[in-house]
């Protein structure tokens, strides 16, 4: 029984990433050694997707936390904010000036 949960615990995080075909070889291994019927293995098999899926989003979300965390620090600008900036410098650069270079006011 310990194996079954090693093999689960091993695959959790991972789940999703695998193919139909793995996860029927799962199913009918589940089936076959552990005696699990088919709704079982099925029930299983959808609880290890959700927990999976859950631990990515979450991983997910803690990576983007600590990448803006470290260009906070570093002081640098998201893309939507050099974007914005772009657009105010080009804005600038072909509006017309007043005093043309080497003119005095």
């Amino acid at each position: 029984m310990f194996e079954l949960f090693e093999k689960a615990a091993l695959t959790g995080l991972g789940f999703l990433s695998l193919s139909q075909k793995k996860a029927e070889e799962l199913l009918n291994e589940l089936k076959e050694k552990y005696k699990v019927s088919e709704e079982e293995g099925k029930a299983f098999l959808d609880k290890m997707q959700g927990m999976a899926k859950e631990s990515r989003e979450r991983i997910t979300e803690i990576a983007e936390s600590e990448v803006k965390k470290a260009m906070d620090r570093l002081g640098l600008v998201t893309r939507e904010e050099f974007d914005r900036l772009q657009k105010r410098v080009d804005a600038l650069e072909t509006r017309p000036r007043d005093v043309e270079p080497g003119e005095s006011c």
